[in-house]
């Protein structure tokens, strides 16, 4: 048996239904305890309990968590009940099958593989309980998907968005999210950077703005923390947002510099609606949200310097074949301009003879 376990995952991103007795039509007893295949033996009913149970308890892993499992394995249940076989008789080639045909009625790459990781936790516990000799999911893989290429804004919709300012706001309102726009765009920041900041440097901080420097000091992913300029307007934007932060209640009992209208430290949530409200006053067709601006962050820069590195640097990333998406960007961006602007682009061709 390998070691591989479960690991916590998101809610699985699904593909279009497939309809009755396909692996993407929920079942009516989804939402009911297990249980929950009625087609099943006792015996592997009360298996799938016991390692729900397992991975509640023992894991400790979080309610939604166990109810996307849940939902997995009912999936196995379901399937293994139409081919007849019992849980510890599922072989490799059953995996395989019922693959294919998940990816045959829709379902994307990731949302298979998230439910084979449900899949492959199950059996790994089994074969630590010895009820199973080998993991029949261990190598099996779903089919791999095609990575879009991140959503950009171009420079004049940007500054579109930047720019504009809505009269008929609250004032207070409309500097707190003109300085989180000119933030995001003008570092680069993902919106957990963003509201993570406080008004000051302490050691508690996860991450604070430095006007004097033109900085911002965040902590990104896997706790690691890195500094980012920040640009003239975004500490301008901060600077008139700073002046007004203190009129509400509150204000001065929470360290954030973002907050909510009840003095609490500004969820992500918020920031995405707000983002997404400002992005429709300020007559962009596309509704705005905070990667979008990151994303565009990192495409300007590097549509004007070529340097990989330097972008890599201020996103905070680990690997920089995680960056090199954006010279994908660039290219796509570059082939516009020249279909568009290039007299030879469109000629048509020679008639064969």
């Amino acid at each position: 048996m390998g070691s591989n376990s479960s690991p916590v995952r998101p809610e699985p991103v699904e593909g279009p239904g497939s309809g009755p007795g396909g692996f993407d039509q929920p079942s009516p007893s989804a939402n009911l305890p297990t249980p929950f295949i009625l087609s099943l033996s006792k015996d592997d009913q009360a298996l799938i309990s016991r390692y729900l149970a397992h991975v509640e308890v023992e894991k400790r892993l979080a309610a939604r968590t166990v109810a996307l499992y849940t939902l997995d394995l009912q999936k196995l249940g379901e399937a293994a009940a139409r081919a007849g076989v019992a849980l510890a008789q599922i072989q490799h080639s059953h995996i395989r099958r019922w693959v294919a045909q998940m990816h045959s009625q829709g379902r994307s790459g990731r949302g298979i593989a998230l439910i084979l990781s449900g899949w492959r936790g199950l059996f790994h516990w089994l074969g630590r309980e010895g009820l199973v000799a080998s993991n029949p999911v261990q190598d099996v893989r779903a089919p791999k998907a095609a990575k879009p290429l991140p959503k950009a804004l171009g420079v004049d919709d940007t500054q579109q968005f930047a720019e504009f300012h809505n009269e008929a706001d609250d004032p207070w309102l409309e500097a707190r999210d003109a300085a989180m726009v000119e933030l995001l765009y003008g570092g680069g920041l993902r919106v957990g950077e963003l509201t993570g900041l406080d008004v000051q440097a302490s050691a508690q901080a996860r991450g604070w703005i430095d006007l004097e420097a033109g900085e911002a000091h965040v902590l990104g992913k896997g706790s690691k923390r890195r500094s980012v300029p920040i640009g003239a307007k975004a500490a301008e934007a901060l600077a008139h947002w700073l002046t007004l932060r203190g009129d509400i209640d509150g204000a001065d009992l929470s360290p954030a510099l973002f907050l909510g209208r009840y003095g609490t430290r500004l969820t992500a949530q918020s920031v995405w609606q707000r983002l997404q409200r400002r992005s429709q006053m300020s007559g962009l067709a596309t509704p705005v949200h905070p990667h979008m601006l990151r994303h565009s962050f990192a495409s300007h820069v590097l549509q004007s310097s070529g340097d990989l590195r330097a972008v890599q640097e201020l996103l905070g990333h680990a690997n920089i074949s995680t960056t090199q998406v954006y010279t994908r960007l660039d290219f796509q961006h570059l082939a516009r301009a020249y279909d568009a602007a290039h007299p030879r682009a469109k000629s048509k061709p020679l008639a064969k003879k």
